[in-house]
């Protein structure tokens, strides 16, 4: 009876020798899997600084990213001046095919399964150097919600101009953030 209860017993520590080797082996893929979590990304060009504003409450609403669209060269106020048929916007606008040079990049697009595209409008639809911006990258897969800020235009024909840029990506209606507190933002969000 003793020695059936001592190879009960060393039977015994061998199985929790097992287990915990499991456990121990299963944790560090664990945190492998936290570590591969996708994550939200909230990019953005704003030329005044209005966009900027909506951009950084949205990534703390939604606890994304904050990534700027730089352009190559900046905008300057006559650039802007969309009186002025010869402005920098403005031809920019008149040439869909316009791609202004973006000047930095997102490192790892890989680990972001929603991005917020943020924008202002011009002439009824977001400049074209955000479609530069979309089509430097891979976005198969992602959900791309835009948002805007304007100064009394609606979103217009903005998605029609932006889809072709990304046609793998799941493209949902663009939010408009015009003058939004942080908590219109979260309402719209859900």
């Amino acid at each position: 009876m003793r020695r059936i209860t001592m190879i009960l017993s060393a039977v015994l520590v061998v199985l929790c020798a097992c287990a915990g080797n499991k456990s121990q082996q299963e944790s560090p893929k664990s945190n492998n899997e936290n570590m591969e979590k996708k994550t939200t990304l909230v990019a953005y060009f704003s030329a005044t600084g209005t966009t900027k504003a909506a951009a950084e409450k949205l990534a703390e609403v939604v606890n994304g990213d904050l990534h700027e669209i730089q352009p190559e060269q900046p905008y300057t106020d006559a650039d802007l001046d969309w009186h002025n048929q010869q402005s920098r916007s403005s031809v920019e606008m008149k040439d869909k095919s316009s791609r202004p040079a973006i000047k930095n990049k997102v490192e790892n697009m890989d680990q972001y399964d929603t991005i917020y595209l943020g924008f202002p409008i011009w002439w009824y639809i977001a400049p074209t150097i955000v479609n530069t911006f979309v089509e430097q990258y891979n976005l198969e897969g992602k959900t791309v919600i835009p948002f805007f800020t304007s100064g009394g235009s609606e979103a217009g024909e903005t998605l029609n101009y932006l889809q072709p840029s990304a046609p793998k990506a799941n493209w949902k209606e663009p939010i408009n953030l015009t003058g939004k507190s942080k908590e219109e933002i979260e309402k719209l969000v859900k």
